[in-house]
C-alpha cells in the first residue's frame, strides 16, 4: 500500500524512516498517501522510538496533488453530508496527528519546497531539520481552503497568533534561516548534509532511556495549556514513575 501511494517505509530496530517517494510530482500529496501515513502509525513497530520524514528529490512535497481540485476529488467533500465530509476529513489528518504520539520522537528532513500539505506534514512532526534551500508556505488560504490536515495549532505553537496569521493569509514563503529565526526550524543545515545531520539528531535522541524521553515529552506537549501548579503536580508524579522504574529494576 505505501509504494503505491508514494512512500517508502524503512524500519532499522528503533527508527523508522518513511519517504515521500514521488518525485516526479515533487512529492504532491494525496487522500491514498494520508491514509498509507495513518496505515503507518496503526502498524509501527512498538520498538521504534524515532520516526524520520524525508523525501526524494528536490522538493520535500509541493502540497495537495492537483489533479484533487477536480470535482470528483476533494470537490466531492463538497457535496457530501456534513458527518461524511467530517469523517474523511478526520481521517486524512489521523495520517498526520499520530507523529506526535507521546511514545515516539519525529524528525521531518526538509530539503526544497514544503508548500501547504508539505508544511503540515512538516509541522506534524516534533523536529524540522531544513536543509538551507527550504521554502516553507501555506497556501490553503490563497487557493480558497483553510489548512485541515492538524497543522493551525503547531504553527501557532511554534511562531504566535500574529506571525501565524501573517503567514497563512498572505501565503509567502518563509525561507530556511527566517524559519529558524522563528522557531519552525530545530536545525538549519546545507543541503549536502542534511541526511548527515538528521542522522545526528536521531542518534542523541536514542542516547536517552525510553521511558524517561517519553515521560518528558508528555511534560512539555501540554505545559503551554497547563498552569504552574498543574505542571508541577505532573512533574512530581512523573518522577516518581521514572524513579521506581529504575530502582525497581
Amino acid at each position: 500500500m505505501t509504494a503505491e501511494a508514494g512512500l517508502d517505509l524503512l524500519v532499522d530496530g528503533p527508527v523508522a524512516t518513511i519517504v515521500l517517494n514521488r518525485p516526479d510530482r515533487l512529492n504532491a500529496q494525496t487522500p491514498g498517501m494520508w491514509a498509507a501515513l495513518r496505515a503507518i502509525g496503526e502498524d509501527l513497530d512498538p520498538a521504534v522510538r524515532v520516526v524520520v520524514v524525508r523525501a526524494t528529490g528536490r522538493a520535500f512535497s509541493a502540497g495537495l496533488d492537483r489533479s484533487l481540485f477536480a470535482p470528483e476529488g476533494i470537490g466531492a467533500l463538497a457535496r457530501a453530508t456534513d458527518e461524511r465530509a467530517d469523517a474523511q476529513i478526520r481521517g486524512f489528518q489521523a495520517g498526520f496527528t499520530w507523529l506526535r504520539r507521546p511514545d515516539l520522537v519525529s524528525i521531518a528532513a526538509v530539503q526544497g519546497h514544503a508548500i501547504g500539505a508539505g508544511f503540515q506534514l512538516a509541522l506534524a512532526c516534533d523536529l524540522r531539520v531544513l536543509a538551507d534551500d527550504a521554502q516553507l508556505c501555506m497556501a490553503e488560504t490563497s487557493l480558497g481552503i483553510v489548512p485541515d490536515l492538524a497543522g493551525s495549532k503547531p504553527l501557532v505553537d511554534a511562531v504566535g497568533y500574529s506571525r501565524a496569521i501573517e503567514i497563512c493569509l498572505t501565503g509567502r514563503r518563509v525561507g530556511a534561516g527566517e524559519a529558524a529565526r522563528l522557531g519552525l526550524a530545530t536545525l538549519v543545515v546545507r543541503r549536502a548534509d542534511l541526511e548527515s545531520a538528521t542522522t545526528d539528531l536521531v542518534a542523541a535522541l536514542l542516547a536517552a532511556p525510553a521511558g524517561a524521553v517519553r515521560e518528558t515529552k508528555a511534560l512539555l506537549s501540554g505545559a503551554a495549556g497547563r498552569d504552574h501548579a498543574e505542571q508541577e503536580e505532573l512533574e512530581r508524579a512523573a518522577q516518581i514513575r521514572r524513579l521506581r522504574a529504575l530502582f525497581e529494576s
